[in-house]
């Protein structure tokens, strides 16, 4: 038989084809994408640019976008790449050679995240394009900032930002456990805001 799951460092055993909430923890996604590379590592610094650097730009950039939206969106953005903390980020090239099975599994790893933090399995349409154009803004930044891409270049895959919505927002490369304590943290905060 195939093994399927994965061990924690918290110590739950996650069924990657099966996943269920109960064995979801905020400080094995924090730590898994705290050491997950965006780019696949082929940015500029010292230290990698994580995913949770990047989910935690999200956040920031979904809350100027849609300012009054409800605490869980905001907590919705931050997760949006959660399930990348046991399958990995991998660039849009590559997901589209995997083809669809990427797509379901990442899709039940969300599902079950957000049913551990009170969020609804599926992220309404409208909510999902928000903090989706919150993701192509931030891969803008990213690409122009630190993954050595022309604002042209930029332009044209992702798409030109509004200034005023990044206005003053510049990339941040950082060690790991730093970046890994302030998700866990924001989680917490928004957590409790709910």
């Amino acid at each position: 038989m195939t093994r399927a799951w994965q061990r924690m460092l918290s110590g739950r055993r996650l069924d990657l084809l099966d996943p269920t909430p109960v064995d979801i923890e905020i400080e094995d996604i924090a730590h898994g994408l705290a050491f997950v590379a965006r780019w696949n590592g082929q940015t500029k610094g010292d230290y990698a640019y994580s995913v949770a650097e990047h989910s935690l730009l999200v956040e920031e950039l979904f809350s100027r976008i849609v300012p009054d939206a409800p605490v869980k969106w905001r907590l919705a953005a931050l997760l949006h790449d959660a399930p990348e903390y046991v399958i990995g980020d991998m660039i849009s090239p590559v997901k589209a050679a995997v083809g669809p099975g990427y797509g379901a599994l990442d899709d039940r790893l969300a599902a079950a995240v957000h049913l551990r933090f009170g969020l609804p399995a599926v992220t309404p349409v409208k909510v999902k394009r928000q903090i989706k154009k919150a993701d192509k803004i931030s891969a803008w930044l990213e690409a122009t900032q630190i993954a050595g891409f022309t604002e042209a270049e930029a332009d044209r895959f992702f798409g030109k930002p509004d200034p005023s919505v990044t206005l003053g927002l510049r990339i941040q490369l950082r060690p790991p456990a730093e970046v890994r304590a302030e998700f866990t943290a924001r989680h917490y905060y928004l957590l409790g805001q709910m």
